[in-house]
């Protein structure tokens, strides 16, 4: 019970702005195309000519309060 444990100090190593740069913008990039099927795919602005992308993500339409019907 009284042994001492060696444990070297681990410093955490910073991430250059380079590398975080291009995932944060992939990242928003597949957020702001999340936000249009859920938002907009419908009616007008609609890509697709079925319903099909309607119905995958009408749940989300509601949980994120965007009028559907």
């Amino acid at each position: 019970m009284s042994d001492i444990t060696f444990a070297p100090e681990v410093r955490p190593v910073p991430i250059p702005v380079r590398e975080i740069i291009p995932w944060a913008i992939f990242g928003g990039l597949l957020m702001i195309l999340g936000i249009y099927f859920i938002g907009a795919e419908e009616g007008a602005t609609t890509l697709f000519s079925s319903l099909s992308t309607h119905e995958f993500v009408h749940d989300a339409r509601h949980l994120l309060g965007f009028p559907c019907h």
